[in-house]
């Protein structure tokens, strides 16, 4: 399909041909259109315990009452953060349960030259020795707590990193969850998510 150039004639010294235009507007939409400038620098998030779309493994679970999972926080690797990064967040959040949804992991201060999370860094020690702090969850649980809906349709679970512009959101270990949403969200210079389920 052969496609056509608006020339715009201009009152100017400068003052070049209809073929000009046409060329260098060829130019640049094929350049706003090539796979490489659509995909450079894109901020990725992947895991060897979570792929998108699919279902949560029962290490992963959470470990109370009528769920008995492993309660180990997911592997998390991320790249391409956006530039000026000073550190990342990494939370977790039930869409699908009752009222507000429910907060099962919210993490803040991981330094700007992590660029992984290894499986049950909440509670092998690895965050705390990193100088992350992390919310208290809405199981009461300071740290991470896996997924544990009610029988029924299954639940979607949302895992997202946040690259931020700051390396101090002035959080302490076990505030809220709710709270360090509201942190995190003041100082995100972009983010990247993953949606997984799981139901009983």
């Amino acid at each position: 399909m052969r496609s056509r150039c608006l020339v715009v004639s201009l009152a100017s010294p400068f003052r070049r041909t209809p073929s000009f235009f046409c060329a260098a507007l060829g130019v640049a939409l094929l350049a706003a259109h090539s796979p490489s400038a659509l995909s450079e620098n894109a901020f990725t998030l992947t895991s060897a315990s979570f792929h998108a779309g699919g279902t949560v493994a029962d290490v992963q679970v959470f470990n109370q009452d009528d769920c008995k999972g492993g309660n180990r926080s997911p592997q998390l690797s991320w790249h391409d953060a956006p530039p000026g990064t000073r550190s990342f967040a990494v939370t977790m959040f039930d869409e699908d349960a009752p009222g507000r949804g429910w907060w099962h992991w919210a993490v803040a201060g991981i330094p700007a030259s992590v660029q992984s999370l290894p499986e049950n860094a909440s509670f092998s020690g690895f965050l705390s020795k990193l100088g992350a702090v992390e919310a208290r969850n809405d199981f009461d649980v300071d740290g991470y707590g896996g997924p544990c809906p009610p029988p029924g349709k299954p639940h979607r679970y949302i895992v997202t990193v946040y690259a931020l512009s700051t390396a101090d959101l002035r959080l302490a270990q076990g505030r809220p969850a709710l709270m360090f949403d509201h942190e995190i969200g003041t100082a995100t210079l972009g983010s990247v998510r993953m949606v997984v389920n799981y139901g009983r």
